[in-house]
């Protein structure tokens, strides 16, 4: 029977661990004012030396945003925004970010 119990706690500890590092699009969305300013909320940039950003990887986004909240990637504006930013404002925003559909139309020469 303890054997059972612990099996079961193993799991609850497992989905919620897991649960917890669910990104939330919407929580995204909400978090993007602070980044709209830059990179709007369709995630491109409002400026030729800002990024754009919307249909970028999430897995790259996540990488970028922790690297300037570290130090180890350095911008003036990004290294100011992402030092306060934990790790499920990161997913958060990524999520939200990595979800912009980015359509491009090849010219027909």
């Amino acid at each position: 029977m303890t054997r059972w119990v612990a099996a079961g706690l193993s799991a609850a500890l497992l989905l919620a661990t897991a649960s917890a590092a669910v990104a939330d699009p919407v929580a995204g969305k909400r978090k993007a004012a602070q980044c709209q300013v830059c990179h709007g909320f369709d995630g491109m940039g409002t400026n030729p030396e800002v990024p754009n950003i919307g249909g970028e990887s999430e897995i790259y986004l996540i990488k970028q945003l922790r690297a300037f909240r570290d130090g180890t990637r350095e911008d003036r504006m990004m290294s100011l925004v992402a030092k306060n930013l934990s790790d499920g404002d990161i997913r958060d925003l990524a999520d939200y970010y990595g979800a912009i559909e980015i359509t491009a139309t090849v010219p027909q020469f």
